[in-house]
């Protein structure tokens, strides 16, 4: 898969191609990232990508030349076939459903804005959609791209080496991921739950469905209201929220 990320400020971009699983997708040619620096393609004197707002009101907004100039350029590195996407708080937020359509492109283009936004008119001829990744501004659209990047190169088949790690993370089946434990067995008088030093696989799985609908319950409710809840998920939800009760009742 390759990816063109159109910045002003392609460095920072820099530690996360070199580390984790990112870095080794890179390394092994999975996924390929190309930069494309509107000041480069800037045809004024000074190499300025922004102006004042028409209409007045504060802050700069980035004009449409550079901008222009540097998305056709990834448009051609890319032979014409890449999904060009705005980083903008306007936009859906990014999920995993997102994630997966977008590993469905050969290459992606991510915009990153600064400043007050981008001129109106590049959403017009050259955008193809606006993705957000949370009810927030940012400085800039940076950070954010190097959000949905993580996001989906975990996703690009090869690149993460034991594919269950991918299945059973969190809002991979809408739950949340059950608490995990490694060595020492115990810190602080607190030690790990003994069943998952049993070895009985059976009683661990039931183990882990528990902990999954209770860390859903407990930390993110709404995502329960979107899954289509087994009979036998149902039932320990039942039990949970009694628990849950009888609990805050005695307190």
């Amino acid at each position: 898969m390759q990816i063109n990320i159109i910045s002003i400020f392609p460095e920072m971009f820099s530690s996360i191609s070199k580390y984790g699983i990112l870095g080794r997708a890179i390394k092994k040619k999975f996924l390929k990232i190309n930069y494309f620096n509107p000041r480069h393609f800037s045809k004024n004197k000074r190499k300025r990508v922004d102006s004042k707002p028409y209409g007045g009101g504060p802050g700069m907004v980035m004009m449409f030349q550079p901008l222009k100039s540097a998305i056709n350029a990834s448009k051609k590195k890319s032979n014409n076939k890449t999904r060009v996407i705005y980083l903008s708080p306007k936009g859906p937020e990014l999920n995993k459903k997102k994630a997966f359509s977008l590993i469905k492109h050969s290459c992606i283009t991510l915009v990153c804005g600064r400043y007050q936004g981008i001129d109106e008119r590049i959403l017009k001829t050259d955008i193809d959609e606006e993705l957000s990744i949370g009810n927030y501004i940012l400085s800039g659209g940076e950070l954010a791209a190097m959000v949905i990047i993580d996001v989906i190169s975990r996703l690009i088949p090869g690149v993460v080496g034991n594919i269950n790690s991918i299945n059973s993370d969190s809002f991979s089946n809408i739950l949340l991921e059950q608490p995990q434990y490694t060595k020492p067995k115990t810190i602080f008088n607190m030690s790990v739950p003994k069943i998952l030093l049993s070895g009985h696989h059976k009683n661990i799985k039931e183990w882990k469905l528990e902990a999954s609908l209770r860390e859903t319950l407990l930390k993110k409710p709404e995502l329960l209201l979107k899954k289509n809840l087994s009979i036998k998920e149902q039932n320990i939800l039942l039990l949970l929220k009694k628990k849950l009760y009888k609990k805050q009742f005695l307190k």
